[in-house]
């Protein structure tokens, strides 16, 4: 049975249980406000250590900082999860950034990633956030997750976060 429950900043150590592997056969590009289609062969493979460590990092970081990670598990592996971030962005200072978001190949299509966003999405209207902003991978599956929560493109895309991951998708959900 897989559970939902608050992460601490110490479980970093828990993310190289995800396997975030993927076929990819389509990618998105962001053209201005546009989002456009590119068919693609892609295969996305498990993190290497590298890849691990800056994952880790990223997510203690947050956490020390304030921000919140929501995990799913089975019985003790971590299945998925999502750190929604501590500073708050946007030119009213009312968007949190879901800043990591990953459920494991074998879990995902069972409404796992769709509890972790709403909870997060609780969270962040808990600490006076209006919306969520997404930098999301290009790939078919994130930027459909997201538009199915009800994302919509990003009318001012946020340039540290562009500036980090140019070839990311922006996005806003409206909390």
């Amino acid at each position: 049975m897989v559970t939902f429950r608050k992460m601490v900043a110490e479980e970093s150590v828990k993310i190289k249980e995800i396997d975030r592997s993927e076929t990819i056969n389509l990618i998105y590009v962001q053209q201005g406000p546009d989002i456009v289609e590119v068919v693609t062969d892609l295969e996305c493979v498990r993190w290497d250590e590298n890849q691990i460590r800056q994952l880790e990092e990223r997510y203690h970081f947050e956490l020390i900082n304030g921000g919140t990670a929501v995990g799913s598990f089975d019985n003790e592996l971590l299945v998925g999860f999502g750190v929604l971030a501590h500073n708050f962005r946007g030119a009213n200072r009312d968007q949190l950034q879901v800043d990591l978001m990953y459920v494991s190949q074998n879990y995902r299509r069972q409404g796992i990633a769709t509890r972790i966003i709403q909870e997060l999405s609780w969270i962040a209207k808990r600490k006076g956030a209006k919306y969520l902003y997404i930098s999301s991978t290009e790939t078919e599956s994130a930027v459909n997750f997201y538009r199915s929560c009800g994302s919509a493109a990003a009318e001012e895309i946020d340039p540290e976060l562009f500036e980090k991951e140019p070839k990311d998708i922006h996005m806003i959900i409206t909390l």
